[in-house]
C-alpha cells in the first residue's frame, strides 16, 4: 500500500484489543468461522485475514457486539458521498469512524463510514486564488493569452483609450511625413530595367530612409503604448482598475529608459547582423565576383539565429524595467535570469501571440488598403500593378485609419502577453504568487500549486 494518509490498510491502524505492532485486524478468538481443533493452541488474532471478508466500510466490530454479518442484523447504511480526505472524520479525534472499530457503533480508532470512502471525496488541492484576470499560480499558454484578452475586455475603456490615443498620434505623424517630407516616387526606379546603377542606389537609399523614419516613429508609439499598458495589465492581475492618467503618472519616469532599452536592443541587433555579414563582404572585396556570396548568406543566417536567441532572452526586460523600476542594464540581466531554462516555452508563446495579433491586424488593415486604392486615383488594379509612384492623400488617410484600428488590437495583446509571461516566470522562480495574494488581500486557502503547461 502507499505510505500516504488515507491509503493504509484497514488492519494497519491499532484498534481495541490489538497491540500496535500487530499486522492484522483484531478479531475475536471465538468467532464461528475460526474453529479450533482439539489439542491445538489458540491462534493469535490478526495472524491472517479470514477468507470471507465483508465489503469496505462494513467491517465487523472487534468486540462481542453483533456485527453486520450476524444473522438478524442489518448492515449499516452506506457512507454519505463526498467524505474522504477533504472531510474530517465524523467520530472526532478518537478515530476515523463513529464510535465503533471497523465501522461498528462502539470503540474508538476504527475507520467507520469515513474509512469506507477512502479518498472518494478528495478533489485535489484547493483552486488557486484569482483576484484578477489570471489565477495566482503557474500559468498555461491558454491562460496567458486569455489573460491578455480578458484585460482588454474587462478594462476596455482604459486599454482601448491608451491604444487609440497612441495609434492616432503615431499614424498622424507617419501620414504627414509620407505626404509632405518623404519621397515615394523614387521607388518606381527599382522596377525599371533600364535604370543605371546610380539610380538604383539612390532609390534604395531613399526607400531605406523612408522605411527607417516610419519605423522610428512607430517604435516611439510602441514604446509609449507598452509602457502604459504594462501598468494596466499589472493592476489587472490584482483585479484593480487604473485610469489613463494614473497609468501615465506611474509609467512616465521610466519611459525614457524604456526607449533607451529598445534602441539598445536595435543597436545590438544591427551589430550582430553586421558581424555576421562581414566575413563574406571581405571575401567579396578581396576575391571579387560572387566568391563571398555563399559566405555572406551563411553569416547572415547565423546572425539571425543569434539575434533571435538573444531577443527572447531579453524579451522580459521591458516589464522588468517598468514594474521593478530598474535601470536598463539591470533589467536586461533580470530578463536573462528569468528566461534561463524556459527559452523554448517563452519563444513559442511570444511567436503564437505575434501571429495571432498580426493575423487580426491584417484582417482589418488589408481591406482598408484595398479601399484606399479603390477610392484613390489609380484604383485597385493600378495599386496592384504599380511598384511605386506618388501616393495620394486619400490613400494615406484611408490606409492610416486601418492601421490605427489594427494597432488598437495588436498593442494590448503583445504588451499583455509580455507582462503576463514576466509574472508567470516570477511565480515559477520566485513565488511571486504569494506576494500578489497578499497585495490583493486574498482570503481563504491562498494560492494554488497546480502548475500550468
Amino acid at each position: 500500500m502507499n505510505d500516504t494518509p488515507g491509503w493504509a490498510s484497514p488492519g494497519s491502524a491499532p484498534s481495541e484489543g490489538q497491540e500496535p505492532g500487530a499486522s492484522g485486524p483484531a478479531e475475536p478468538a471465538d468467532r464461528p468461522d475460526r474453529p479450533q481443533q482439539p489439542g491445538q493452541a489458540p491462534q493469535d488474532p490478526g495472524v491472517k485475514w479470514s477468507k470471507e471478508q465483508p465489503p469496505p466500510a462494513q467491517w465487523s466490530a472487534p468486540t462481542g457486539q453483533p456485527g453486520p454479518t450476524d444473522p438478524g442484523q442489518a448492515p449499516p447504511p452506506p457512507p454519505p458521498p463526498g467524505q474522504g480526505w477533504g472531510t474530517p472524520p465524523p467520530g472526532g479525534p478518537g478515530g476515523h469512524g463513529g464510535h465503533g472499530g471497523h465501522g461498528g457503533p462502539g470503540g474508538p480508532g476504527g475507520y467507520g463510514a469515513w474509512g469506507g470512502n477512502w479518498g472518494g471525496g478528495w478533489g485535489g488541492p484547493p483552486p488557486a486564488a484569482k483576484p484578477g484576470v489570471i489565477p495566482l499560480r503557474p500559468l498555461g499558454v491558454g491562460e496567458i493569452l486569455d489573460g491578455a484578452v480578458s484585460t482588454m475586455r474587462t478594462y476596455w475603456r482604459t486599454v482601448l483609450g491608451i491604444s487609440l490615443t497612441v495609434a492616432v498620434l503615431t499614424e498622424i505623424v507617419v501620414v504627414l511625413l509620407q505626404g509632405l517630407v518623404l519621397d515615394n516616387s523614387s521607388t518606381a526606379v527599382l522596377d525599371d530595367p533600364s535604370a543605371t546603377l546610380g539610380e538604383l542606389t539612390d532609390a534604395m537609399g531613399d526607400a531605406l530612409l523612408n522605411s527607417g523614419v516610419v519605423f522610428l516613429v512607430t517604435l516611439v508609439g510602441t514604446v509609449a503604448a507598452t509602457a502604459l499598458l504594462t501598468t494596466v495589465t499589472s493592476r489587472a492581475v490584482l483585479g484593480r482598475s487604473v485610469t489613463t492618467g494614473e497609468a501615465w503618472r506611474d509609467a512616465r519616469p521610466q519611459i525614457v529608459k524604456l526607449f533607451g532599452l529598445i534602441c539598445l536592443l536595435l543597436l545590438i541587433t544591427a551589430v550582430i547582423m553586421a558581424v555576421g555579414a562581414l566575413p563574406g563582404f571581405l571575401v567579396t572585396l578581396a576575391a571579387g565576383g560572387g566568391a563571398g556570396v555563399p559566405l555572406t548568406v551563411l553569416g547572415l543566417v547565423g546572425a539571425v539565429v543569434v539575434t533571435l536567441w538573444l531577443m527572447i532572452r531579453l524579451s522580459l526586460a521591458s516589464p522588468t524595467l517598468m514594474l521593478e523600476k530598474q535601470g536598463i542594464v539591470k533589467a536586461m540581466s533580470r530578463s536573462a535570469k528569468l528566461v534561463r531554462g524556459s527559452w523554448w516555452r517563452i519563444f513559442g508563446i511570444q511567436l503564437l501571440a505575434t501571429i495571432i495579433a498580426n493575423v487580426v491586424a491584417s484582417i482589418i488593415v488589408i481591406p482598408f488598403t484595398f479601399l484606399a486604392a479603390a477610392v484613390g486615383g489609380d484604383g485597385v488594379s493600378g495599386f496592384l500593378n504599380s511598384a511605386g509612384g506618388d501616393i495620394g492623400w486619400t490613400f494615406l488617410i484611408v490606409s492610416g485609419i486601418g492601421s490605427v484600428i489594427g494597432a488598437m488590437i495588436t498593442f494590448p495583446i503583445t504588451a499583455g502577453v509580455t507582462v503576463l509571461l514576466y509574472v508567470d516566470q516570477r511565480i515559477r522562480r520566485e513565488a511571486l504568487d504569494l506576494e500578489l495574494a497578499r497585495a490583493a488581500g486574498v482570503q481563504g486557502p491562498g494560492p494554488g500549486t497546480t502548475p500550468g503547461s
